[in-house]
């Protein structure tokens, strides 16, 4: 758990020096990105759980929206002394340097730069601080591991993508899912189990059916997961539940209609209830895989 918020930190962090690359000097950029990193930390309280972090950094926002306002904060820095030394009075030898500097500072202004270094010592010259487009350690190891990827290894994700992104879903793809999260993935697929063997008409162990039993230690498993939270677990258990129960009543009302009685009505609701119960149960399962795929 701790490994998938630290990466998300990572990530976050290594997007904000990618987008500061031109933007901030050398200097510049390494400052902003301690200080980002040690805000984040400070936000994040030590917390390992990923979707906590991850509502830690989109509390930060784009992070390329971060680089932008900080290079306004040290512009706007950069032009106050300028204006403040304007009324500088300066000895006579030194008046055409002072109107140098000046026009270099309104070039640097308008170029949004860093403001310009005058040479002393009587040189004319006004030199431009320069940026020098190094790569951050972090981001040069995941450019190199980028590259070393095989292209065309894409994992290949569950159905449903469309849901995902309906949903907010994150990436991660099935491979990814049960590797990191075998005990829901188990749960899941008893819920599924559990589905497909109401049509069968198994017989009844004591007086639980086998269906609910399969349901139950399904329930059981996802209930127990600790990567979702309490009401995607609700959601995606109580799914069968509700189409069992309400399904079943409304679809078995529909279909005895108001001239068959009680008995009529049960006949129907028993008749449509397992059904139901089928595609809630598949409805519910979806949910969970989209869920979990959001913090893999």
């Amino acid at each position: 758990m701790i490994e998938r918020a630290d990466q998300l930190v990572l990530d976050y962090v290594s997007k904000a020096a990618d987008a500061a690359h031109g933007v901030l000097r050398q200097d510049q950029r390494l400052d902003f990105v301690k200080r980002l990193r040690a805000r984040i930390e400070a936000e994040r309280g030590g917390s390992a759980d990923p979707k906590a972090v991850a509502r830690v950094l989109a509390r930060f926002g784009d992070p390329v929206a971060l680089v932008e306002r900080e290079a306004r904060r040290l512009s706007g820095a950069a032009d106050a002394p300028r204006i403040q030394a304007a009324p500088q009075v300066r000895p006579a030898g030194l008046q055409d340097q002072a109107g140098l500097q000046g026009q270099a500072g309104s070039w640097e202004r308008a170029a949004g730069q860093a403001g310009p270094e005058v040479r002393p010592a009587g040189k004319d010259t006004v030199v431009f601080p320069r940026i020098v487009d190094d790569v951050p350690p972090g981001v040069a190891r995941f450019r190199r591991q980028a590259r070393r990827r095989p292209a065309g290894k894409a994992g290949r994700g569950l159905p449903f993508a469309g849901s995902r992104r309906a949903t907010g879903a994150g990436g991660g793809d099935a491979g990814t899912l049960v590797k990191e999260h075998p005990r829901e993935v188990l749960g899941m697929g008893l819920l599924v189990l559990a589905a497909l063997l109401v049509p069968f008409g198994l017989p009844a162990i004591a007086i639980f059916q086998v269906p609910a039993i399969v349901w139950a230690a399904g329930a059981v498993a996802v209930l127990v997961s600790d990567n979702l939270s309490f009401k995607d677990r609700m959601i995606g258990l109580g799914a069968p539940i509700f189409g069992y129960a309400v399904g079943g009543v409304v679809i078995g009302a529909l279909r005895a209609g108001g001239t068959g009685g009680f008995n009529a009505f049960l006949e129907q609701f028993f008749a449509v209830s397992g059904t139901m119960f089928m595609i809630f149960a598949g409805l519910g399962v979806v949910w969970l895989a989209v869920r979990l795929l959001g913090v893999s």
